[in-house]
């Protein structure tokens, strides 16, 4: 299994633009492209899925220990030709300073993936060497083998870069990409659009690929793509067999509001036997009849008005949670279900109002990176103290009186740096801002799938 790892040097450098428009040239070379991303992010993999015909998967070693990391890997590129692994942020941004803690450069490490290092090269000359080599050296484990160099103009320019990294580095130079705007990505308050949301993004990236492979090597990356195996000790066999219930079903909001799920969590509920309703919050006049609703992240703000007029599926949530039917609501879906939402124009939209308050959107990110809860009591999943670690990510604030669910942390270093309470649970009913992977505690699954069949 051949695989690569596509970093920058630092956010904003283009390594998105530059890993997609590689997804998109090996695809059109008939080959079987599985992307991944580094971190906790939604919206890259939609556009990666929407490339490859393949679902994006997160790596993230704040949620995930190594060893699941791996059989992500393992059992995602099982009949790939090449895994291709989009980095976060810089190559060493992680979760404070330590370069093995959430860093692109740590994944790279696990997976034994070379990395291909993005840097942005515009008015530069000597001095990219410079830092292509202080990449380099940083962390000498790091296998980086080869530099894509960014926003350059010309051949020439391209060639005095390439000439410093070759004399000073010994790193393999794999081409240059020149600055065009036809290929920015539309951009809203919590990155780049979903991929739903785009018309003609067929066209754009064939257009993308085109231009890859005028001025990047795409033959010396495969060709310094690693083929070692990947051992890991972590197997769902057992999991599975203990919890497999038969006969029961989940209805999953997936529409242009709701749709930030980590595929796998998606993937593990199909794997327990149960089977998968989709449905959209806004076109669809009522939620599935199923045993239990999951209702992801996403941007219902942007879609009030469309929430607001399908007044029959808000009722219909609503008499699930009546009836004690377990549901599950992350980010997005905590702000559809309270009581309004108030959008960035201060317009005010009714959501479904099982707990009482009021979503307000604001002008900055009131939370932002890896957190975990401690449960203050039992909720539909986790027992009281259990841990669930993942990601915040949110302009909103929801305002309640409702008590909360969870005293939430965040911590560096080991020691807790903030503290504050998060979530809402009500009956059978859960709701926080907090993004997780289900595979960091499977025990919550246990407990959710518990819940529905009482």
């Amino acid at each position: 299994m051949k695989k690569i790892l596509i970093a920058g040097t630092n956010s904003g450098v283009g390594k998105t633009t530059i890993s997609l428009g590689i997804m998109q040239a090996l695809t059109k070379r008939n080959m079987k492209v599985q992307p991944y991303k580094v971190g906790p992010d939604y919206i890259d993999p939609s556009y990666h899925t929407f490339i490859t015909g393949r679902y994006s998967r997160n790596l993230d070693s704040y949620m995930l220990d190594d060893e699941k990391i791996k059989y992500i890997v393992n059992e995602a590129s099982k009949d790939a030709d090449i895994s291709v692994v989009e980095g976060v942020m810089g190559l060493y941004d992680g979760l404070g300073i330590d370069l093995n803690s959430c860093t692109s450069s740590y994944v790279s490490k696990l997976l034994k993936a070379p990395v291909i290092l993005v840097i942005n090269a515009k008015a530069m000359a000597a001095s990219a060497a410079a830092m292509v080599l202080g990449y380099k050296e940083l962390d000498k484990d790091v296998n980086i083998g080869g530099v894509i160099l960014n926003n350059v103009k010309s051949k020439s320019h391209y060639e005095i870069l390439k000439q410093a990294i070759n004399t000073y580095c010994k790193v393999e130079v794999l081409g240059y990409f020149p600055p065009n705007s036809e290929f920015s990505l539309e951009s809203r308050h919590l990155g780049l659009v979903p991929s739903v949301e785009i018309d003609s993004l067929k066209s754009k990236f064939n257009n993308l690929a085109d231009e890859i492979e005028k001025y990047i090597d795409i033959d010396k990356i495969l060709e310094i793509s690693d083929m070692q195996e990947l051992e890991s000790n972590f197997n769902l066999d057992n999991f599975i067999n203990k919890n497999r219930i038969e006969n029961k079903s989940i209805a999953i909001a997936y529409d242009k509001a709701f749709n930030f799920y980590y595929r796998e969590n998606v993937e593990l509920l199909d794997k327990l036997g149960l089977e998968i309703k989709y449905f959209s919050p806004i076109e669809d006049k009522e939620v599935p009849v199923a045993d239990y609703i999951y209702i992801g992240g996403g941007f219902p703000e942007i879609f009030g008005e469309e929430l607001d007029k399908n007044e029959s599926m808000r009722l219909s949530i609503k008499k699930a949670h009546k009836n004690n039917i377990p549901i599950y609501a992350e980010c997005g879906g905590l702000m559809y279900l309270g009581e309004r939402l108030l959008d960035k124009d201060n317009k005010e939209y009714e959501m479904v109002g099982i707990f009482k308050g009021t979503s307000k959107m604001t002008a900055s990110l009131k939370r932002f990176g890896y957190c975990y809860g401690e449960a203050k009591e039992d909720t539909v999943l986790s027992r009281k103290d259990q841990i669930i670690k993942g990601h915040e990510f949110h302009h909103s604030i929801f305002e309640s009186n409702e008590p909360c669910a969870y005293i939430m942390r965040k911590e560096r270093a080991g020691k807790v740096i903030d503290e504050w309470e998060g979530g809402y649970s009500k009956g059978n009913t859960l709701a926080t801002y907090l993004h997780t992977h289900f595979y960091n505690n499977l025990q919550c699954i246990e407990n959710f799938l518990i819940r529905g069949s009482k």
